[in-house]
């Protein structure tokens, strides 16, 4: 390994703008123990299937039913 490394003719990284962004969300921990119990059964770290769940929910334009009326 070099000490020093030249990065003088290096660019930014064109795909950049698609990368994840780190956010902060709070989550009741039955979703978290079902989403962890899911991922060691697919071998998906848990934090990528709620990703890619997600994903799939803006692809399909899905939308959840809420309630709030009493019954």
């Amino acid at each position: 390994m070099r000490k020093e490394y030249d990065f003088s003719s290096s660019r930014k990284n064109p795909h950049a703008a698609r990368l994840k962004k780190q956010v902060t969300i709070r989550l009741d921990e039955e979703a978290i123990s079902y989403f962890k119990a899911v991922s060691t059964e697919v071998g998906i770290p848990y934090q990528s299937l709620i990703n890619l769940y997600l994903r799939d929910c803006v692809a399909t334009k899905r939308r959840p039913h809420l309630d709030w009326r009493g019954r």
